[in-house]
């Protein structure tokens, strides 16, 4: 098993990337999917939030509400903290849970959008990043996702930068210019990942 930590900045084009290794044959664990799975209603990531938060960060039917809960948290570094700390271990363990479930030989490729940021780096054995450049980036978010240019930036300067997130890359996947050209080096990326799964 070759257990691969993938990212790469907002706008990057990280999700289509994962699409096109899935298409491959890889095994993808998507972390923030788990982490709204392992908050939703009756899990025990709930009612660990619920209990800190208080029933005010909840919706009348029982559920998270996310935009109370991140008004709460990202006003306040020390709650951020606290959420982070009862989320981010309930995450790991599903996610290994995943992994071990994965079939002998299998590439497990792991989207962690924050990885470089969250000083994950160590917990794969290689990493990949996706990376444009910040003008391209900044028209997919405004063209795609209708952010204002002003709302793109900040959260592209919200996240790890440009040389950081490279710096920490094994592989790295240019993701500036077509679909066809994309698809070509996912390819690429694909067969090196197949040599080094062979090879462990």
């Amino acid at each position: 098993m070759l257990n691969v930590g993938l990212t790469g900045g907002i706008g990057a084009g990280k999700s289509e990337v994962v699409r096109l290794l899935a298409r491959r044959g890889a095994v993808i664990i998507d972390s923030d999917r788990i982490a709204r799975e392992v908050v939703e209603p009756g899990t025990e990531g709930l009612a660990a939030v619920a209990a800190e938060f208080g029933p005010g960060v909840l919706t009348p039917g029982g559920a998270l509400d996310r935009g109370r809960l991140a008004s709460v948290v990202f006003a306040d570094p020390e709650k951020l903290a606290v959420l982070n700390g009862i989320v981010h271990p309930l995450v790991r363990r599903r996610s290994a849970e995943l992994q071990a479930a994965a079939p002998p030989g299998a590439i497990v490729v792991h989207d962690v959008p924050l990885l470089v940021e969250n000083d994950l780096v160590r917990h794969f054995d290689v990493v990949v990043v996706v990376d444009a450049p910040d003008e391209v980036r900044v028209a997919r978010l405004t063209a795609s996702r209708g952010m204002a240019e002003a709302d793109a930036r900040s959260r592209m300067a919200a996240q790890a930068g440009r040389e950081q997130r490279l710096a920490a890359a094994d592989f790295t996947v240019d993701n500036g210019g077509t679909l066809e050209e994309l698809d070509a080096r996912v390819e690429a990326l694909w067969q090196r990942l197949t040599k080094l799964a062979a090879d462990r």
